[in-house]
């Protein structure tokens, strides 16, 4: 049996929309403007679902990246993925941004991995995992300073990835860091999904909220 999972990525500047099934993502569809998340995303699935010949009815679950990420995007993507669900009766399986962006750099070479996302000046939202993808840093906000990560660069090599790490690269010399070429595919995405479905771990639909890490402010 074929387990197809709804993925809405909206957490960041590029959103998708994805389906895979039994882990394996077959088919797609990306849009690069930010400002466009919210129009984007029922037509794409909509598309998507008419051009593999699947009904929403067809779903076993609905998978959103969830945070941190863009403010708006994470509303947007959370708002359409519980509308879904609810509709349908579907589990809602939340996946936490900066854990795919690990899991999708987890062949670097390096020994432990920290994705870096910014969030405007010197401030990022980072976390460190080993190989295994055990947390050894949880998720967080953190204005970087050139003192960071010592405990963890002493010990091991840690390859920094995501556009946050540009602006530690300037700052950060430790022999230690490394700034490899990244890659944030789909199919790391459709692994974790595919993984938190087998496993059960289904997020409540009444109290989901996006993980934001620091409170929201408005300039309004």
């Amino acid at each position: 049996m074929r387990n197809y999972i709804l993925q809405i990525n909206t957490a960041l500047s590029e959103a998708s929309v994805s389906i895979c099934a039994n882990g394996e993502t077959i088919g797609e569809k990306i849009n690069p403007s930010q400002q466009e998340h919210a129009g984007f995303l029922q037509p794409a699935i909509a598309s998507l679902c008419d051009e593999l010949q699947l009904q929403l009815s067809d779903l076993h679950a609905v998978s959103v990246v969830n945070g941190p990420g863009s403010y708006t995007g994470l509303r947007v993507g959370l708002s359409a993925a519980k509308g879904i669900c609810y509709a349908l009766d579907l589990p809602l399986i939340c996946i936490n941004t900066l854990e795919w962006m690990a899991y999708a750099n987890i062949n670097q070479d390096a020994d432990w991995i920290c994705p870096m996302i910014d969030a405007r000046r010197m401030e990022v939202f980072t976390a460190v995992y080993d190989k295994e993808m055990n947390e050894l840093m949880k998720p967080q906000p953190k204005i970087l300073e050139p003192s960071d990560f010592l405990d963890h660069l002493n010990e091991k090599s840690i390859a920094f990835v995501g556009d946050g790490s540009r602006k530690w690269k300037e700052i950060c010399h430790h022999t230690n860091a490394k700034f490899p070429e990244a890659h944030f595919d789909v199919l790391s995405l459709s692994k974790l999904s595919q993984k938190n479905y087998l496993l059960n771990r289904f997020a409540d639909l009444a109290y989901s909220e996006p993980f934001y890490t620091k409170e929201f402010h408005s300039n309004k």
